[in-house]
């Protein structure tokens, strides 16, 4: 028997969410259940458990008792016959991690909601999802790539759906709301853009016509000869399911969905077809995470076979699942024309320069990076840009490393492209198919597979690229591909060499930089900035004072520290990292055309 999950806005207005699982054959010596600790995707531990509110069991109507195991488990005491938990999740996460609900929309992670059933989680589960009570709900509907179970919801319906085990069920966040709604088919397979928040104008068809040309480039990278996208066995569709506000930003991948925030002013406009930075940003963030789908939703490291989800689950290999994602996102964007070659390289060298401004570069391997996500990557603190390196961003430099290296040295005939459909054949295609051992790949099988499928010895290289801390040999890359490459001094105006933020009408030192001015005269990150030689640091003014400074002057800084009054004297410097700027070669370049995909010059 299936486990029956259900779950409904209790109070919209009190951000409630109401959840039951019932258990038909609960274990005789009394049912276990855990909810988990972190969410696939983000690595670090949230404690879904602190959310919920108050919980309890019953049998047939009559109570059961339940005791706490530890911060995120139960155990219900022994009964016959059928079990069900009863408990209510608060739901204020505007995130895309875990949940929100209020009288405008709901949303959820089922990691976030819905309680796992010790030694049954291979079982099938039904999940009969609630419309919030009341006239002013009537016209919400549902956003989740689960598959309507038969005879349960209709497409976009409240009601019944399925999933074949607990990985599958946490694994489709659900929206829920009066969302804008449009679709479209890429290579055979459907998928729906949802939209919640208000957006005025929003130019829906642009944005499909566009998400349809990078989904097909995806899907034909992956699959050049079916063009099958990975989830039509056990999905009938793929969901881009948005949450827009002022200023959002993120995005979490799933099997057959993803949940997004974005910026209102990112999106674009009907009668307004400039591509503007914060839609190419939008797209960006829509590639990424559908090359997801193929590389750690169905690629995933040995060590994520089964996650364990109540506990951190280290591996060295995030570069490769992130980083090259974050590579792969823009390329997928130039290949499928959605933006030019000249846009293209204005992102590389942004990237690049992110992971030059700060230190950590040199200190923090890749490798490191992605085994230190929980601590380190995702608990960033203010001497993070000098501690640690991204493995997003200089994991996306490595997969340009190697892509232009396999390139360079095969003519062109093998490439990073080979290599990710190779990860895809033997780890990805069929990790969901019925009766398939699942199984991760390696550390040691990822360095094999880059000799293997480019005929080439690349292991000292690979692992210069993701275990040590040298600086990347980009120019020398980039110049067999036909783009220029300088090295752009930081300016003779003076600069502190620190990130700042404006918090109650004062400038707020954020963090101090290695090598800089401000660190070589002890300011710390949370000194207040008062008065630059006497005069005033207003909100905003610190650039426009510093201009009228020559690096080697010196000054006298006030700062509050806490509530007392430091006077530092310092002397100022350049900002302390050389930017690099990239630009297009002009004529026709056949390796830049190959590795664009344009053909265009």
């Amino acid at each position: 028997m299936p486990i029956r999950y259900a779950i409904a806005p209790l109070q919209p207005e009190a951000h409630l969410f109401a959840v039951t699982v019932t258990v038909s054959a609960p274990d005789p010596a009394g049912q276990r259940f855990t909810l988990p600790a972190w969410i696939p995707g983000s690595y670090m531990v949230r404690d879904f458990a602190r959310h919920i509110v108050r919980i309890r069991a019953d049998a047939g109507g009559v109570a059961v008792p339940l005791t706490k195991l530890d911060k995120q488990s139960w155990q219900a005491a022994p009964v016959e016959g059928p079990l069900t938990i009863s408990y209510e999740v608060y739901a204020w996460d505007l995130s895309v991690r875990a949940a929100h609900l209020d009288t405008t929309h709901g949303f959820f992670n089922g990691s976030s909601v819905f309680l796992c059933v010790e030694g049954q989680e291979d079982q099938p589960c039904l999940v009969d999802i609630h419309a919030p009570e009341g006239d002013d709900y009537a016209d919400w509907r549902v956003a989740t790539a689960m598959r309507e179970a038969r005879g349960g919801a209709k497409r976009y319906g409240f009601g019944l759906y399925e999933v074949a085990d607990y990985d599958e069920l946490v694994d489709h966040p659900v929206e829920m709301g009066t969302f804008a709604l449009a679709s479209f088919t890429a290579c055979g397979a459907k998928h729906d853009v949802v939209f919640t928040g208000r957006v005025p104008n929003l130019d829906l068809p642009r944005i499909t016509r566009d998400l349809k040309r990078i989904c097909e480039a995806q899907i034909r990278l992956f699959e050049p000869r079916s063009a099958r996208a990975p989830f039509l066995d056990s999905h009938r569709r793929y969901v881009f399911m948005t949450m827009v506000t002022t200023d959002g930003y993120g995005g979490l991948e799933h099997r057959a969905s993803t949940a997004l925030m974005c910026a209102r002013g990112d999106l674009p406009v009907t009668g307004n077809s400039d591509t503007s930075e914060g839609y190419r940003t939008f797209l960006g963030l829509c590639s990424h995470e559908y090359f997801h789908t193929w590389n750690v939703k169905r690629i995933k490291p040995a060590a994520f076979v089964p996650y364990r989800l109540a506990q951190e689950t280290y591996t060295p290999l995030l570069w490769l699942f992130e980083g090259f994602t974050s590579y792969y996102d823009d390329l997928m964007l130039v290949r499928s024309g959605c933006i030019t070659e000249a846009q293209y390289v204005e992102l590389l060298a942004k990237a690049w320069n992110g992971v030059l401004r700060g230190s950590g570069r040199l200190k923090q391997s890749v490798a490191d990076s992605s085994f230190d996500a929980w601590t380190k990557y995702y608990r960033q603190d203010e001497n993070a840009p000098n501690a640690i390196v991204s493995y997003y961003a200089k994991g996306s430099l490595v997969a340009l490393v190697l892509d232009l290296t396999i390139r360079g040295k095969t003519g062109s005939k093998r490439t990073l492209d080979d290599v990710m459909r190779a990860l895809w054949q033997r780890y990805g295609r069929d990790f969901y198919a019925p009766g398939a051992r699942q199984r991760g790949v390696t550390e040691a099988e990822v360095h094999a597979l880059f000799d293997e499928v480019s005929g080439l010895r690349l292991g000292n290289l690979l692992r210069a690229l993701t275990e040590g801390t040298g600086e990347l040999a980009l120019a020398p890359l980039f110049k067999s591909v036909g783009i220029h490459v300088a090295a752009q001094k930081p300016a003779k105006t003076a600069a502190l060499g620190i990130k700042t933020r404006t918090e109650d009408g004062w400038t707020k030192v954020n963090q101090v930089l290695d090598g800089g001015a401000a660190q070589a005269a002890g300011v710390s990150a949370g000194d207040h900035l008062v008065a630059l030689d006497g005069l005033r640091i207003g909100s905003g003014q610190l650039d426009k004072l510093l201009a009228r400074y020559r690096q080697g002057d010196s000054v006298e800084l006030h700062v509050f520290r806490r509530d007392e009054l430091m006077a530092l004297p310092l002397t100022l410097a350049r900002e302390p990292a050389t930017q690099m700027t990239l630009k297009l070669e002009e004529g026709r370049h056949p390796a830049r055309g190959r590795w664009l995909g344009s053909g265009r010059h």
